[in-house]
Formats: structure tokens, sequence, C-alpha cells
């Protein structure tokens, strides 16, 4: 599906370049993608996808933005306890049906796809690059656990510590977890790659050293061959079918309809938001939420000052760069997550590196589908250029 000659950089042109702690994992899939991508773009370093990833949290305050704060995240319900897991449960998803990410991330493609002008300004402006902005950045949402789940506003209400700093569970995975990894990072990223495909999108910011570690040690190291996995699909007749209570399947198998995907009807052999996001869903299972959140005296919730749409305010997150100290420690009564079985545990897996990661490559092969009608010619599935 190529969409005539839209450059995906003439978009960003339009968008100043903004960087603030809290912004780094849409920059670091953005750059990502930049990389994987097969030179849709023809970047020369006066703009960058980066410099557009977080376009969709700065206007969504702005009056013309507002209706898409919910666009942000999908609510699945009875997605606990953690034993269940549900993705979702008998109870639906939360809110209006198909105002969430993973149908938002389905609309924007297809009006991507429908689109027939040329790289006139005119065309670029509007709906389009609108649209196209919201896709860099929708993606990049799918692939933080916390976007994915309704409980309690998807962790931005349950406080806890890091590093003895009070924060909450959507903030701590939103930011301070990557930034603990630019902390900690070897010294030896601070050098080149012998790879001028990865050196030539780097745009000299301080989280260059860790998109180098990511391809070198994740892209080209441990995910190497599951990244064709990362980019498959069902074929139709194996999209999922949502869990239904029997008198319902029995409605659906008398009258020949099926609940895929979620009941979203958002996937294809393609483009497949929710196949993709079911495996990201399950952290918030198996690690996002500590058991010891379950129960007392850890097991409060406040909603106190809570944006449902995702990120805090630019001020909450920002972090000095020349003083990552800055925000004080204070000793309080919540509970520490900058612990070996849960931090530690975070890092030694690559959680974090895998999801941006998978992140930046499924955007990439979609952008390649778009704009270059790039798929693999034997099967079809996306597929992203190699390094």
């Amino acid at each position: 599906m190529q969409l005539a000659t839209l450059s995906v950089f003439a978009v960003a042109a339009f968008i100043p370049q903004a960087f603030s702690w809290g912004a780094v994992g849409h920059e670091v899939v953005a750059t990502l993608c930049a990389i994987l991508e097969d030179d849709v773009s023809d970047y020369d370093g006066s703009c960058h996808l980066a410099t557009v990833a977080t376009w969709a949290d700065q206007v969504r305050r702005e009056a013309k933005y507002r209706w898409t704060g919910p666009l942000h995240y999908i609510g699945a319900t009875d997605d606990y306890p953690s034993a269940s897991c549900a993705f979702p449960g008998a109870g639906g998803w939360e809110g209006r049906t198909h105002i969430n990410v993973l149908s938002s991330i389905r609309n924007v493609t297809t009006v991507l796809q429908d689109y027939q002008g040329d790289a006139t300004a005119a065309y670029v402006e509007g709906y389009v690059q609108d649209a196209l902005k919201f896709l860099i950045h929708f993606l990049g949402d799918m692939h933080q656990p916390l976007h994915l789940t309704g409980r309690d506003r998807g962790g931005n209400g349950d406080k806890v510590s890091f590093d003895g700093r009070v924060t909450n569970l959507h903030s701590l995975w939103d930011s301070l977890l990557i930034a603990q990894r630019l902390r900690t990072l070897p010294m030896n990223y601070t050098r080149p790659l012998p790879l001028p495909g990865v050196e030539d999108n780097l745009r000299g910011t301080i989280y260059d050293p860790y998109i180098r570690r990511l391809v070198w040690e994740g892209i080209l190291g441990k995910y190497e061959h599951e990244l064709s996995h990362w980019l498959t699909c069902p074929t139709p007749e194996r999209l999922r079918v949502l869990p239904l209570p029997k008198w319902q399947r029995v409605l659906l198998w008398l009258f020949g309809s099926k609940s895929k995907d979620g009941g979203l009807d958002v996937d294809d052999e393609f483009l497949c938001p929710y196949h993709w996001a079911q495996p990201i869903h399950s952290l918030n299972c198996e690690i996002v939420w500590p058991t010891e959140l379950d129960q007392p005296p850890y097991n409060r919730v406040s909603y106190t000052d809570v944006d449902r749409s995702g990120h805090l305010d630019e001020d909450t997150l920002f972090v000095d760069m020349d003083d990552p100290e800055s925000t004080a420690r204070r000793k309080n009564s919540y509970l520490e997550l900058d612990t070996p079985q849960y931090a530690g545990r975070i890092r030694d897996e690559w959680i974090i590196e895998k999801l941006l990661a998978q992140g930046g490559i499924r955007l990439a092969a979609v952008l390649n589908w778009l704009f270059a009608d790039f798929t693999d010619g034997n099967s079809g599935h996306l597929v992203i250029r190699e390094l």
C-alpha cells in the first residue's frame, strides 16, 4: 500500500523540537523507527520523527483536540485479579466503543491508506498530517502496558516509592524506569557504532547511547530471531474470538457472527494491534502490579489530580538532565519498587527494552507498508530494513 509521495518528515518539519524525560519513551520508539524504515522519509538532519512523537500529548489539552484524550489507552475490564488477566473479560471494555488506542491505530492507518494526494503543503496539512502524527504516538502508547488496562486508571491511582521518591505506578513505567537506564548505561555506548544507518539517525540527545545499546544488544543481538514474529498477524480464520457467556455464543453461532480480536474488529493479516497488545497487557499481571499492592497497608488508591489519558504534566515528569537527583528523596510510607525483586527483574529481563524495540520495529514496518509498499515477497507480512 503506497501513499503517493507524502514524506513522513514533511510532517515533522512543522513541529518545534522539544525534550523532556517524560518524552523519552516515545522519542526512542520514533528514533528506532527512523533507523529501520526503508528510506521513505529521506531524513537530512533538519527534522526527525522523534520531534513529533509527543505531539499527541502536547495538543490533547487544546480545545480542538480535547476529545482525543481517551484515544491514548484502552481499559480492559475483568483483568484483575492478576490470576485471570482477561483482555478483556465478559465485561468488555471501559468507555465508548472504538474510542481507544487500538481502534485509533486502525482508524488513523485507514486515513493514511485512503490518502491519494501529493506532497504539496495543501495535502500534507490537515487531517492527513494529524493522522500520521497520531499513528507515531499511538503505536508507542500501545507498548506501555499500563495504557492497556482499566485497573486503577492505568496505575495512575497507585502511589508507590521509587528510589525514595513518591510517584505512581504509571509514571514509573512511563519515565522513571527509562531514566534509571540512562543513568546506568555502559560507557562504551557513548562511542558511535560501525553502522551508518544507526548513526545517521541519531540527534545528539542524552538517549543516543541507549539507542545504540538497544540496536546492538537487542535488535542485532538477543531479539534477532524474534523480529519477524513481532510483525506477524494471525490469518483471518485464526483471529482470536472473544470469550463470551454461553447464551451470547449461542446467539452468535445461530446468526453466523464472530466477535474477533476482543470485539474491536481492528485486526487483519497485515495490521493487528489487538494481537500485538495481548502479551504486552499480560505484563500487568506478571510484573507491573506487585502483589504487595493488593495487600494492606499498600492497597490504597488515590485519584487526586490524576489524568487518565496517561502521562502526567511535563513539569511533574521533568528531571534535570544535569542533576538527576533534583527531585528530593523524602521519607514515605509507600511501597518501594527500586528493589532487586522489582526494578532489578525488569532490568535483568530487558522488559522495558523489549517493549521499546517492538514499538520501533512495528512502527517502521507499518510506515514501510503504507509509504513504500514494502512487504515480504513470500509471506506478504510487514518487514523492516536490514541494518
